[in-house]
């Protein structure tokens, strides 16, 4: 098992409590399926700060690189539907790494999931390299189901509606580790001199999509 497709888009941002409940109600019942509906999307996950705080992590997994700037993709970010336009506003903090995945290994939607961001430096290669190499053990471990390495590769594409609306200028991640597991205490504390520099977060599951899930069986 691995990751479905060669490319992803991963984003992290903050939201107020406030405006937590109708944002998953959204982000579930519109914009997920939204995106699924595009060409390339293959599958979606979202992951709630393990500890109650106001962060998120977001994996969509697509098929090639190509998705990201593909048509159909770019309509939907220059034409917002009025609700996202209302929500878009309240993500704050974000980081949103267009990537290609450099390597996978094991399931990608456990209970939990590490992220760790780098941002760019002399030693990343290094760093890269070895963390790729030490995958397949990684996956391989009690609690854990998978680990996988993305680099960002953002498209040459103008700034869009919706980050326009977001208002400050969206960051980005030189390159991320996300690794996912059954077991919180195993997925925390996963440790690697590889991984030292990097920005850390722990989430929980809060939903997986796939396109299938749209249809409706009778």
């Amino acid at each position: 098992m691995a990751m479905l497709g060669a490319a992803a888009l991963a984003m992290w941002w903050d939201m107020a409590p406030d405006m937590r409940a109708e944002f998953e109600h959204w982000h579930t019942h519109e914009h997920f399926p939204e995106r699924l509906a595009l060409p390339g999307f293959m599958r979606a996950s979202r992951w709630a700060d393990a500890k109650g705080g106001d962060g998120f992590f977001v994996l969509y997994e697509l098929s090639d690189h190509d998705v990201l700037a593909s048509p159909e993709y770019l309509a939907r970010l220059n034409a917002p539907t009025p609700w996202s336009r209302k929500l878009m506003p309240h993500h704050a903090n974000m980081v949103r790494s267009q990537c290609v995945v450099l390597a996978s290994a094991g399931a990608v939607a456990g209970g939990y999931a590490l992220t760790v961001r780098f941002s760019a430096g002399p030693d990343n290669d290094v760093r890269r390299d070895t963390l790729m190499q030490w995958l397949p053990q990684l996956a391989a471990a009690p609690g854990i189901a998978g680990a996988h390495v993305l680099r960002s590769d953002a498209p040459k594409i103008g700034r869009t509606v919706e980050q326009q609306i977001r208002g400050n200028a969206d960051r980005e991640a030189d390159w991320m580790f996300v690794a996912c597991g059954y077991s919180q205490a195993a997925i925390e504390g996963i440790e690697h001199p590889a991984l030292d520099a990097g920005m850390r977060g722990s989430y929980r599951l809060s939903l997986c999509m796939v396109p299938g899930d749209l249809k409706e069986k009778t």
